[in-house]
């Protein structure tokens, strides 16, 4: 899809409000909201405030309206060379911005309702996407995989259900599942905020959301046909964790100093893929990080608690990889991994795949295959018993040419280095 039909999409799903009504926020909330937007921006002015708030200027004239109506703010004339009001907090203005500020610390863009956000999910599901052998054969045409595990795979991804991968350590399970992310293609609308009754998940995270450029144009002054500017049109998100992952991180993250609530890793990955690594390494007992995924997978919602304890339903709508290097079933029972629908095993290389990864490597490099080399390194893994890892030829060519580095030598893959590369790359054990 290109920008042209994606900004087309976009308006459609989420149209620009013109109207209070039309953003799904009371005016009370809203006008909370801009006061606190003006109290940490002093004087702002009408593009400004548009930028700031990712609303149209006749929701703000509205909102400005009543603020201005019941004395929190005064208009001040144009400033410079520009012919633009500018806006400032009376000192019942303040008053009025500092008791948001004590409900809520959030004073990004404004939020968007739930309501509209679930709507934003289904319609851009991420099990919307059929995914087929050819799609497969595109994506991991550079890729040295056996066919096998791509005839997996793939019905895995198209079917949207949980995919349990696992393997030795090495066999290329993190690297294959991540790439997995190419098959969602297009791009979807990520919230700035979330609007929960009175309380603002803040939604839109830069190390989870690549954002997308937008036409020129959008979110200015006039009322132009863009989309709603409170969403942001971003790639599809690919989260990982690993080993760090805790089941406090799958809930709402609470900053009570500065009274901001975060959205949880699984809400962020929506209409995207989520792979969980390590499994079997967290600081949590397994079974109940497992336990956590249930009711998800079972009804495609989730469950968060807001404030005091108000619970509210999410959509789940995520692509949710396990990968992990211990037995499956020393992580769960049988009846859990029925579940999970797909189990994918990765296993250590032949000589014949291992080789080809050893040329795409020196290929990469702009380093010759050198064949005498190459079975030298063999040898190695025969002499130590070593299985064939695929990520392997990158570390050791990679040792090769530092060396090459710091002996200021043209790069050239040679037994001797190999050597040298074996000894610091591996570790032995002490007689």
């Amino acid at each position: 899809m290109d920008d042209v039909s994606a900004s087309a999409v976009f308006r459609q799903l989420a149209p620009r409000p013109r109207s209070v009504g039309e953003t799904g926020l009371g005016q009370d909330f809203l006008c909370d909201h801009l006061a606190k937007l003006i109290y940490w921006g002093g004087v702002l002015d009408q593009q400004q405030l548009v930028d700031r708030s990712a609303l149209a200027w006749p929701v703000l004239e509205s909102v400005l309206g009543v603020l201005r109506r019941d004395g929190h703010i005064e208009v001040r004339g144009p400033e410079g060379s520009s012919a633009l009001l500018r806006y400032a907090l009376t000192e019942r203005g303040r008053n009025l911005a500092l008791d948001a500020l004590r409900k809520s610390g959030y004073a990004g863009p404004a939020p968007v309702p739930l309501a509209l956000y679930r709507q934003a999910v289904e319609a851009q599901s991420v099990h919307r996407n059929p995914v087929t052998r050819a799609d497969m054969a595109r994506l991991f045409g550079d890729t040295v995989i056996r066919a096998a595990v791509l005839d997996q795979l793939g019905p895995a991804m198209h079917s949207g259900r949980p995919i349990f991968v696992y393997g030795p350590p090495g066999t290329g399970k993190t690297y294959i599942s991540t790439r997995l992310s190419g098959l969602l293609g297009g791009a979807v609308l990520v919230p700035h905020a979330l609007a929960v009754g009175d309380y603002v998940v803040q939604f839109f995270d830069p190390s989870v959301h690549h954002s997308l450029p937008q036409p020129a144009g959008s979110g200015g002054l006039r009322l132009d046909d863009s989309h709603d500017q409170r969403f942001v049109p971003c790639r599809r998100p690919a989260v990982v964790t690993g080993g760090e992952l805790t089941l406090e991180m799958l809930e709402l993250a609470h900053d009570p100093l500065n009274r901001q609530y975060f959205a949880p890793l699984q809400l962020k990955a929506n209409n995207g893929l989520y792979l969980i690594d390590d499994l079997g390494r967290q600081k949590v007992n397994c079974t109940e990080l497992l336990n956590r995924w249930i009711v998800p997978l079972e009804q495609k919602l989730d469950y968060l608690t807001v404030g005091s304890g108000t619970r509210f339903p999410v959509p789940f709508d995520v692509v949710l990889i396990f990968s992990t290097n211990l037995n499956p079933l020393d992580l769960a029972d049988e009846a859990f991994l029925r579940r999970l629908g797909y189990k994918v095993r990765f296993q250590v290389l032949a000589e014949a795949e291992y080789e080809a990864i050893w040329r795409q490597v020196c290929d990469r490099q702009a380093v010759a295959f050198e064949p005498a080399a190459f079975r030298h390194v063999l040898d190695l893994y025969r002499r130590d018993d070593r299985p064939l890892l695929p990520c392997q030829p990158r570390d050791l060519i990679g040792l090769v040419l530092d060396q090459c580095r710091y002996e200021g030598a043209a790069a050239e893959v040679t037994a001797e280095r190999l050597d040298r590369a074996w000894d610091g790359y591996f570790v032995r054990p002490e007689p």
